[in-house]
């Protein structure tokens, strides 16, 4: 018989923390891979200084926004600009009403990210308030005038080898082209989400199929000049930096319709008789086009399900989307994504990251999932649960289903660019601290864990979206 190591799954024998902090030491430093994110592809084709620190910190945030919100806070007094054009407050105003309230963030993930990000751009160490206020602020903005925090420092500064935003099919991508026309290619990449073509609950949904048609010279009317127009659109994406689509869908539906079932509901979309019902179905057949595509172009897909977005009608209508009403759902990913795993899921090109806010389907669904299906990894933790209790979570219900080699990594999926370095090194502390633990028990060797906190912490992003 053989014997284990007598202290093998027993309490740590060495201490956990020595290990993770060993083993944080060889990853901290890594280069960071931000494969998707939303931060704004005009910083870095303009290259221009941002206007006031509450730009940098507050108004492109909602995490911020929504826990502000949530206390009856003003979105005019937080400087969020209007769709009617009606003043707002100005950025010393709205900052100071962000710092006054600023301890309502204790325990959330955002003071966690502000507080580096202060202290690692700008040697703040003193807390943010009512008191500290001005001075913060007069300190960001005078270091704003500086060339290190002008936006491709930034990415210099924190070392960010690639970084994706996302843009909407219909993007004609100017910044994009600006910056490969100046020479400034291969960090700054762009992403192609189609959604404001395939998402009939869309009131514009029409007009955007209209326009998709224009924009690539095809019938759109038809379903194949319809599919051929994305086709077109993906290899201009492509052509701009792209390695990946995403889909933000309320659901995992997926469907593998005939022909002339596609056909007949693309004529209800375009006519505008469409059903909730139809377009949830339209959604699902999109899907499933979007991946037999990948196969055809090697894009990896990113599908972001299970998000009820504008959950609040008020705040959409007056300021727009991603401001922080967004709120999880429920979601079947075994019954949602069987049509299309069934039609294209055992084709070696096809690669697909499931991004899950419902975490009850992490052990249960996904993580089996990813553990069988060659062509599923599972995301990262995500919005609301990309914190160091999410990722403890995570880690604890994914990895022994579906190892560490079938996990994309990390990505920050952010709006606020001086976040990014910050949540890549709560990712790597969380990840050296799992594997800290299992080291200790006696669960996977040191050398093993010194290569999955590399892997983790850098090399299986790139992976994962294929990035040479």
């Amino acid at each position: 018989m053989t014997h284990l190591h007598p202290d093998r799954l027993f309490p740590a024998s060495e201490p956990a923390q020595t290990i993770a902090r060993q083993l944080y030491s060889e990853v901290s430093d890594l280069p960071l891979i931000s494969p998707h994110g939303h931060t704004d592809p005009a910083w870095f084709a303009n290259n221009q200084r941002f206007s006031d620190p509450a730009s940098l910190f507050l108004t492109p945030d909602h995490y911020v926004l929504r826990m502000l919100r949530s206390r009856g806070l003003s979105y005019d007094d937080l400087g969020v600009p209007r769709k009617d054009g009606k003043s707002v407050a100005a950025g010393r105003d709205a900052w100071r009403l962000f710092a006054a309230n600023y301890y309502l963030f204790a325990g959330t993930p955002s003071k966690t990210w502000i507080d580096h990000s202060l202290k690692a751009s700008f040697g703040i160490e003193e807390e943010l308030s009512g008191e500290t206020a001005d001075a913060i602020y007069d300190r960001i903005d005078a270091a704003l005038a500086t060339p290190d925090l002008l936006p491709r420092a930034v990415l210099d500064n924190a070392n960010v080898e690639v970084i994706a935003t996302t843009e909407f099919a219909l993007d004609t991508l100017p910044h994009h082209q600006k910056m490969k026309a100046d020479g400034y290619i291969g960090r700054v990449r762009t992403t192609y989400r189609p959604d404001d073509v395939t998402d009939p609950s869309r009131p514009a949904i029409a007009a955007n199929l209209q326009k998709f048609g224009e924009l690539t010279g095809e019938d759109i009317t038809r379903w194949d000049g319809l599919i051929n127009a994305h086709r077109i659109r993906r290899e201009f994406f492509r052509q701009h930096g792209a390695v990946a689509t995403d889909h933000g869908v309320p659901t995992a539906n997926t469907a593998d319709l005939p022909l002339v079932d596609k056909q007949a509901l693309l004529d209800r979309v375009l006519a505008g008789t469409h059903t909730a019902n139809d377009a949830e179905l339209f959604r699902a057949q999109m899907l499933t086009e979007m991946a037999l595509l990948a196969v055809e172009d090697g894009m990896v897909m990113q599908i972001h399900a299970g998000s009820r977005r504008n959950t609040d009608p008020l705040l959409f209508t007056e300021r727009g989307p991603d401001l922080g009403a967004d709120i999880p759902g429920t979601t079947d990913y075994v019954n949602g994504l069987r049509a299309l795993l069934s039609r294209c899921g055992n084709e070696p090109n096809l690669r697909l990251i499931m991004f899950v806010l419902d975490e009850t389907t992490y052990a249960r669904e996904l993580a089996p999932m990813a553990g069988y299906w060659p062509s599923l990894l599972v995301g990262p933790p995500w919005w609301f649960h990309d914190s160091p209790q999410g990722i403890r979570r995570y880690l604890d219900q994914v990895v022994e289903s579906a190892g560490f080699y079938n996990l994309a990594g990390f990505n920050d999926d952010t709006r606020a660019l001086l976040s990014i370095p910050a949540r890549h090194d709560v990712w790597r502390r969380e990840v050296c601290g799992f594997l800290g633990r299992w080291v200790g028990e006696n669960r996977i060797s040191r050398s093993t864990a010194r290569d999955v906190a590399k892997h983790l912490s850098y090399q299986a992003a790139k992976d994962a979206y294929r990035i040479k």
